[in-house]
């Protein structure tokens, strides 16, 4: 009763809606005041003087998880002097929540909150992100190597964001915003340089019984250098693409340096 009375003097001057961005219905709600339960909001009564009817199914505490998710990314976009259009977007008629559209100049993230809408790889420039529940098949794991998650962890009376990055026969591993960064093309998270190494990682060479062939460690390295320029390429990371050429150019030093010298042949009829 009494923080009533205290939230009543603060906003008297001010009204109150069901927020149609957690699917509720738009009418005016009051405070109600109660004795023997939790004070809370309700709706004016209709002209008939009959109880107003919500349409709202969802109100438990991650019914507004799109909202926190945007603020989120919204305010780790503003810490770093970039700006975002945000979309709670509708496709095939879900419901208000289960996707939220992040586009950037020429990029973009569609986050999966939940089922309701099945993710669409390599299309539409909005690269998906999966909610904790959202599945997704080993085969997708495989071909792209790795995929990102999001979840949100109720801390307070607030929701904090943490995403996370899945690779095939791999833990997904979690972290904060402040350790993502968004490349050209896409999110990247600390995780992925990781994937990146293990699938690079020179593969041991296959024996069979009257078949030896040992690919040569030179071979082995330069293809591994090869896959992650190609993928440097691919997420437009020129921090990444430079950190390989070195390498290459390392390479390519160690082997000028071992190459055996040319021997000279002594002239026909010399001495």
């Amino acid at each position: 009763m009494i923080e009533l009375d205290a939230f009543r003097q603060r906003h008297g001057d001010d009204t109150f809606w069901c927020g149609l961005l957690l699917g509720g219905c738009g009418g005016q709600l009051t405070t109600k005041l109660y004795t023997d339960r939790v004070c809370h909001f309700a709706y004016h009564p209709g002209p008939d003087g009959l109880s107003h009817v919500c349409g709202r199914r969802a109100r438990g505490v991650a019914s507004a998880d799109h909202l926190y998710v945007k603020s989120a990314a919204a305010a780790w976009l503003r810490g770093r002097g970039d700006q975002a259009d945000f979309d709670f977007a509708r496709p095939h008629g879900a419901a208000i929540g289960s996707v939220v559209d992040i586009r950037f100049k020429a990029r973009g993230l569609r986050v999966h909150l939940d089922q309701a809408v099945e993710p669409t790889w390599d299309e539409d420039g909005l690269e998906p992100v999966l909610g904790a529940s959202v599945p997704v098949d080993q085969e997708t794991l495989i071909r792209r190597w790795y995929v990102h998650r999001i979840r949100l962890e109720s801390e307070g009376t607030a929701r904090r964001v943490r995403v996370g990055t899945e690779a095939f026969a791999r833990p997904t591993e979690w972290f904060g915003l402040d350790g993502c960064e968004m490349t050209e093309r896409e999110l990247s998270m600390p995780a992925v340089e990781k994937i990146v190494q293990a699938r690079n990682a020179p593969r041991p060479s296959l024996w069979s019984p009257g078949k030896s062939r040992k690919v040569p460690e030179s071979e082995a390295r330069a293809q591994a250098l090869l896959r992650r320029l190609v993928y440097a390429r691919r997420i437009e990371s020129v921090s990444l693409a430079k950190q390989v050429c070195e390498e290459i150019e390392g390479l390519a030093g160690r082997a000028e340096r071992g190459a055996p010298q040319a021997v000279r042949q002594p002239e026909e009829g010399g001495s």
